[in-house]
């Protein structure tokens, strides 16, 4: 009941998503039979999550499993109902695999946690430290992958310290004692003035080309997999450095109504020209 409940709700959000003019490419790229594996980057204000759930229900009519940190997979409570509903799971081997062979739409973030606590001049960075267990999976399953980018979340609020100065470590050191691990910091930032209410910002969002990730027969198991981790990564880079370019010269970034007749809108493929 309360995934139909959330599934009306997206559908009556549309307005509301709509009215904030996302700036929205390559919905396109979703494959319709909706067996992919969306492979994107977390931003400080978790907006990315919501976001994608809705437009590639939007666009293709698919509900997106979500493969979470084993913490946010195993509360109890309310929240163990919302987030079953959501439809996320442990991000293990085993769940991806059974959602594979369900030919589910999943959702996986590499950087997990690590991606959310940024401090100055990390925001729009990619954090996995090497983590390649997405691919692998992908691979193992026979999904393509489809790479997601997401800019603007990490604008909402401002880093006030870097990661290296001194209330930067002692912001590690008390986190690692609250939560015990070490990769997963309290940065020090705020949003609109002093609060940490966020600020308002225009959101950039981009589904790349999907991602073979069937293996040339002359490759082994371990290059290939090497080798489409580093192609998705290098995919989400490239998609980084362009949305934030259309981020810098959109009038409209800040939310300004005012400028709504300037905001940037996806390239036309069909002329090449920018609306």
């Amino acid at each position: 009941m309360l995934r139909r409940f959330l599934g009306s709700v997206s559908d009556a959000a549309e307005p509301i998503v709509d009215l904030m003019r996302p700036y929205i490419e390559g919905l396109e790229n979703l494959p319709a039979d909706g067996r992919f594996l969306l492979v994107a980057n977390h931003t400080q204000s978790f907006v990315e999550v919501p976001l994608i759930l809705h437009y590639v229900r939007r666009g293709i009519g698919r509900r997106v499993r979500p493969l979470a940190e084993r913490g946010i997979g195993e509360m109890g409570g309310p929240m163990a109902d919302v987030v079953a509903a959501v439809g996320a799971v442990v991000g293990s081997p085993e769940n991806a695999q059974e959602l594979m062979q369900s030919n589910d739409t999943i959702l996986v973030f590499p950087g997990g946690g690590r991606e959310l606590a940024k401090f100055k001049g990390e925001e729009n960075t990619i954090n996995w430290l090497g983590r390649a267990g997405f691919a692998r999976e992908a691979i193992i399953g026979g999904y393509p992958i489809v790479p997601v980018t997401l800019v603007g979340g990490d604008d909402m609020y401002q880093h006030l310290f870097t990661r290296d100065s001194m209330l930067g470590r002692l912001s590690m050191t008390i986190s690692e004692k609250i939560t015990g691990r070490p990769n997963m910091p309290i940065p020090l930032m705020r949003g609109v003035g002093p609060t940490l209410i966020p600020r308002p910002q225009r959101m950039y969002l981009r589904f790349g080309a999907p991602i073979t990730t069937a293996r040339p027969a002359d490759v082994s198991d371990e290059t290939w997999i090497a080798t489409v981790k580093e192609t998705t990564q290098e995919a989400l880079e490239t998609s980084f450095a362009d949305l934030l370019k259309v981020r810098a010269a959109d009038p409209y970034r800040a939310l300004n109504p005012l400028a709504w007749p300037r905001a940037a809108r996806p390239v036309d493929m069909s002329d090449g020209a920018r609306g």
